[in-house]
């Protein structure tokens, strides 16, 4: 399994938009690739959420991005959750060992 995990900040007001997007943009990424997603928001830094997406494997979501990034839904959808950041994206990739 391959694991893409980020990290960012938003506004705490921002937070409905920021579940509506996401929910948007799942149902774009399941037209192509199978993916589950886990939002976490900070207990500590009501700002800080990490969102991760768990990959059949790293060459499905590497054949799948270039089709997922083409989509014009996930565009607009990106550019959104882009106007929420109040912080850069920080992003790790993982595979699962067990």
């Amino acid at each position: 399994m391959y694991i893409k995990l980020y990290q960012y900040h938003i506004r705490p007001e921002n937070e409905q938009e920021l579940m509506l997007i996401q929910r948007k943009a799942g149902q774009i990424y399941q037209n192509y690739i199978d993916v589950q997603t886990k939002m976490l928001k900070n207990n500590i830094d009501e700002t800080k959420w990490t969102e991760i997406n768990f990959f059949k494997s790293e060459e499905d979501y590497q054949n799948k991005l270039p089709l997922i990034n083409r989509d014009p839904g996930i565009q607009e959808l990106y550019k959104r959750f882009e106007s929420l950041l109040i912080s850069d994206i920080r992003e790790e990739d993982y595979e699962e060992c067990f």
